[in-house]
């Protein structure tokens, strides 16, 4: 027998012996093997194609491909949520120190996340470059595998833009913002190699309504101000900086608060408790308490949604990324699964109504996909009139179906994916997610038609993007007729319905353009063509076979 190794972080190296096929009773048969290392991109080629095409660079999301696509690193996916972080709130001397424990598999997911450039690295590069497309491939691949550790990255990338209406404050901090270098552990942010930044924004009373905060920031005569109050809902508390909402006496603010001060001394942060969240298990959500904290003002006093809210765009962008990704991670494990599973004398994958509940499943992770990188495009090439409509829409679809697809792909493994040994119960409590951070279905939905009301451009771009597709197919040219109407009479009554058919408009343009004829049929046909069914698999399309071999890893 091969002896295994064990590394320092104690997880056996794929190397390890072959476990027992015999069991003395029965033989195992008709169980799926593990899926091969380095599969991620042979089973995503709408990935590939959109990353091409909206300039990207496909090197780098090789690498990383190859260093998240193994088994050791499923390992730490599931060990950084089996072993949950810890608060400590004192030493065992009885000094407040306000920290938490990270299992070494959360550490190891943050470097390598941090370092392949998912953090805020793509703000260093010139504009039209392609950096935020890659970047977003990247995200949205690890999202298949781990969501905790990116609500860190996540904000981190996103506070780039807000610390930016400070140009002061920008200097200082966006070095280490954009270092990728992973440096966790307290210390002067100027002293750190790399840092990593939180948003602290939702209190008690208010949830989304954050003008109703009553956390209070007094000015100081050597330009810092001082916080007093509390915040509801702190993702990552041990990273290095923190934007955050306070009323100033010009109004409600935007600031940034350091975990540890200039002095070396720790802020006067204290954080409360940890949430006991559905998912996300891996990353420690908590209530914070600032009990006068020192912060700088970023932007002007009254300003703080306006100033924060770019932060909160690029977050939605993630959501919409990591969404996406959740729903072709729990595909590409579905499609492997029946690969290999047979039953009533033939392959899963062999069989007619599988096929058809997989291939609908699939296309539409494939409409998901490209709109999550066309958005990302549109970053990058600061196509802010497009972003300003199509990321609310896309945000309030995208996220909402993951829920429902990854609920079918799950089915897919019948018992065995409801097993916790494996990856799909996980994402199926991620699934939710994203439709409630940065605003639920309702706040998301009612934002589009701020956007309507308030900047006609948007709504101008949204249209041109469509006009592309002007008679490729005739239901998609009815969908954008029945979204101009809507536009020109918003209602907030409507407001999801609107929502909904301007991201699937923007889905079926964007597979009309770029994915095979089969796959954006299947997307038509599903979600257009009348009919009360919606389930997966009630529509057969005849293109199940382009659809399985475009989601089956190792082919």
């Amino acid at each position: 027998m091969t002896e295994q190794s064990v590394r320092p972080d104690g997880i056996t190296s794929p190397q390890a012996a072959p476990p027992v096929a015999d069991l003395g009773t029965h033989e195992v048969t008709n169980q799926v093997p593990p899926r091969a290392d380095g599969d991620m991109l042979s089973a995503d080629p709408a990935l590939v194609d959109a990353v091409r095409r909206e300039c990207g660079d496909p090197a780098a999301l090789g690498r990383l491909a190859d260093a998240i696509g193994t088994a050791e690193h499923r390992e730490h996916a599931h060990r950084a949520n089996a072993h949950e972080p810890v608060l400590h709130t004192h030493d065992r001397t009885g000094h407040r120190i306000d920290e938490v424990e990270f299992h070494p598999s959360w550490h190891e997911l943050m470097r390598v996340s941090v370092e392949h450039g998912l953090a805020a690295a793509p703000w260093r590069a010139a504009p039209g470059t392609g950096a935020h497309v890659t970047r977003a491939a990247g995200f949205y691949l690890t999202s298949q595998l781990e969501q905790g550790h990116l609500c860190p990255v996540s904000m981190t990338y996103a506070s780039v833009p807000a610390l930016r209406h400070d140009p002061e404050l920008a200097a200082r901090f966006e070095p280490g913002l954009t270092a990728g270098t992973y440096a966790p552990g307290l210390a002067e942010p100027d002293l750190k190699a790399g840092l990593l930044a939180g948003m602290s924004m939702t209190e008690k009373q208010g949830g989304s309504d954050v003008r109703s905060g009553t956390t209070v920031a007094t000015p100081q005569p050597d330009g810092t101000y001082r916080l007093t109050g509390h915040k509801w809902f702190t993702s990552a508390p041990m990273n290095d900086l923190f934007l955050t909402l306070a009323q100033a006496p010009g109004g409600l603010t935007c600031l940034v608060l350091p975990r540890v001060l200039p002095d070396g001394t720790r802020n006067a942060i204290r954080l409360q408790r940890l949430k006991d969240k559905l998912g996300n298990r891996s990353n420690a959500s908590s209530e914070i308490e600032y009990l006068g904290a020192v912060g700088w003002r970023v932007g002007d006093e009254g300003r703080g949604v306006a100033t924060i809210i770019e932060m909160v765009s690029m977050t939605r962008l993630d959501c919409v990324l990591g969404s996406a990704g959740t729903v072709r991670g729990a595909v590409t494990e579905a499609a492997h699964h029946v690969a290999h599973r047979s039953a009533f004398g033939r392959r899963l994958a062999d069989q007619p109504l599988m096929r058809a509940v997989l291939a609908d499943v699939a296309a539409e992770s494939e409409a998901a996909t490209l709109l999550a990188l066309r958005l990302a495009g549109a970053v990058d090439r600061g196509e802010t009139s497009l972003l300003r409509l199509a990321l609310p829409m896309a945000k309030y679809t995208v996220c909402k179906r993951t829920s429902a697809l990854v609920a079918e792909s799950l089915e897919c493994l019948g018992g065995n994916g409801y097993v916790e040994e494996g990856p799909l119960p996980r994402l199926y409590r991620e699934a939710p997610l994203n439709s409630i951070w940065e605003g639920s279905g309702n706040v998301t939905a009612l934002d589009g038609l701020r956007a309507i009301a308030r900047e006609p451009h948007a709504v101008d771009a949204l249209l041109s993007e469509l006009d592309t597709t002007r008679g490729a197919d005739h239901r998609l040219d009815d969908a954008v007729a029945a979204l101009r109407s809507e536009l020109s009479t918003p209602d907030e009554r409507r407001a999801r319905r609107l929502a909904e058919l301007g991201a699937v408009c923007l889905q079926a343009s964007l597979l009309v353009r770029h994915a095979p004829d089969a796959v954006a049929g299947t997307f038509l046909t599903s979600r257009f063509d009348d009919g009360p069914f919606r389930t997966a698999g009630t529509r057969p399309s005849g293109a199940e076979d382009v659809l399985l071999e475009r989601a089956t890893p190792g082919r």
